[in-house]
């Protein structure tokens, strides 16, 4: 038995990680306005909760930190709220989850790199994050990995799911509004299904509690293979039935952002291989199966 803390099991991630729910996986998922992770208090009585629950039923409890500030552009501006969500939330509920000896896996993002390789990003590759989003992730990460937590990074990249709103769903209204779409042809990642995401994260936690948690303490996990924005859209496209010549590629300085995006964000899944952990689907498959999944 599994007893499974998401913090942020609202968004999109997080109600992936609710849906695995099971007999054996016991999973409360709080969304921001009933776990708000930059209180202290709140935090302090949802891990308590949690192993208690979890010694009541005879399993072993886990925290999954789903909860994050993600709107990159408004980040910008508001940072003292991202910096509040993305650090000061991490570095409450590690030490809660270290006090209480609550296991740790808290998600992050390929925004804490510079975005300027020729190779995917491993996990122990310099850090240097050009947006707010990234500095507050980055900072993020510190805060767990230095609180004496039992605690696991798992940095991912281009997310989208079922639930909330992420790219794949403003494409699919474009398509149906315009013409012609014109998409950035010039950043490179790797797109990640939640639902997929979510299942390599069960496969770590499963693991950690079970005695064989990785050594390494930062992991990447994202769909395999790479892509561009207008490559990622012409699949969209694809997946729609619709002409992907529809799309038509663009340069980053012909579409300007408040926020800097990285250039070239790809992560290196090796990390997770190595550990044992199966490697997702290419993301090409992944995003098949979410619009398969869709449609039933």
């Amino acid at each position: 038995m599994l007893s499974l803390l998401v913090p942020g099991g609202t968004g999109q991630l997080g109600r992936d990680l609710a849906a695995l729910s099971s007999p054996e996986i016991d999973v409360v998922a709080p969304g921001s306005a009933e776990l708000d992770v930059t209180s202290a208090g709140a935090v302090v009585a949802a891990v308590s909760a949690l192993a208690e629950r979890a010694r009541e039923a005879g399993a072993t409890p886990l925290v999954i930190n789903a909860a994050a500030y993600t709107a990159v552009d408004a980040a910008e501006t508001d940072e003292r709220r991202a910096f509040a969500v993305n650090v000061d939330g991490p570095r409450v509920l590690a030490a809660v989850c270290s006090s209480r000896r609550v296991p740790l896996v808290h998600v992050s993002t390929d925004y804490v790199f510079a975005g300027n390789a020729d190779r995917p990003y491993e996990p122990e590759d310099d850090l240097e994050p050009h947006s707010a989003y990234g500095r507050t992730k980055a900072a993020g990460e510190d805060a767990v990995l230095g609180s004496g937590a039992q605690a696991w990074v798992v940095r991912t990249s281009w997310v989208y799911g079922a639930s909330g709103s992420n790219f794949v769903k403003t494409m699919v209204r474009l398509e149906g509004e315009r013409e012609t779409l014109s998409v950035v042809d010039d950043q490179h990642g790797a797109p990640t299904w939640s639902a997929d995401l979510a299942s390599g994260l069960l496969e770590l936690g499963r693991s950690i509690v079970e005695g064989h948690g990785p050594s390494r303490r930062i992991l990447h996990c994202t769909g395999g293979g790479e892509t561009t924005w207008f490559g990622f859209t012409r699949a969209i496209f694809e997946e729609l039935g619709a002409d992907p010549e529809r799309v038509k590629p663009c340069t980053t300085e012909e579409f300007p952002r408040p926020a800097p995006r990285p250039a070239y964000s790809v992560l290196s899944n090796k990390s997770w291989v190595d550990a044992g952990l199966t490697p997702l689907r290419p993301w090409r498959d992944g995003l098949a199966a979410y619009f398969a999944a869709a449609r039933r």
